[in-house]
């Protein structure tokens, strides 16, 4: 253990955005990789997390919908120490990547919007280098600094592209809006991660 990529995914209470793209985002990647040891390990935090809260039961309907699973969940506050420690940061909005660049400058260039990392890294068209199966942490940061030097390249997404709603106390149809952003970006980030 040790030599597993990290992905950290932040949102703002940690109940509804965060843990619906890490549960779902866990189970994806563990498809891929079907009997072996987790290589990429997804979790989450917020900036102002719901400290110890389950996910929210409308979001969990969504995830299990979904085929992800949020039994066990546990919400927890973002901190410098679990940035550090993540090889690509992935956030709900723009916002969210703003707060965490402040909270650790360092990790600029590795923190995205989901969705705006999704559309950088659907766009690349060579991702090759250290193979994926052999060393998932030196693919993971690989594919994240080809992401970060390839921003810019072509017009960003519209903030309302870019940024995932944020159902949070608002009606089902908020949060299956959530989810229909987040699954749209899935496969373009799965692709991405397994190499």
């Amino acid at each position: 253990m040790g030599d597993e990529a990290r992905i950290l995914i932040v949102c703002t209470g940690n109940i509804c955005r965060s843990p619906f793209i890490e549960r779902l985002l866990q189970h994806d990647l563990d498809q891929h990789r079907p009997g072996s040891d987790r290589e990429i390990i997804v979790r989450s935090a917020g900036t102002g997390a719901l400290v110890g809260s389950a996910m929210d039961p409308q979001a969990a309907a969504q995830l299990g919908a979904y085929g992800g699973d949020a039994s066990g969940f546990s919400a927890r506050q973002l901190t410098p120490a679990l940035i550090a420690e993540a090889d690509l940061v992935l956030t709900a909005t723009r916002a969210h990547r703003g707060k965490v660049a402040l909270m650790s400058p360092k990790a600029l260039r590795r923190v995205f919007t989901f969705c705006d990392f999704a559309d950088v890294v659907s766009g690349i068209d060579d991702l090759s280098a250290p193979a994926p199966r052999t060393d998932p942490r030196a693919w993971v940061r690989h594919v994240t600094e080809k992401a970060a030097a390839s921003r810019g390249l072509k017009p960003p997404l519209a903030l309302d592209s870019a940024d995932i709603v944020d159902p949070y106390r608002l009606e089902d149809e908020v949060f299956a809006t959530m989810a229909q952003q987040i699954v749209e970006s899935m496969p373009a980030v799965v692709r991405a991660l397994v190499g």
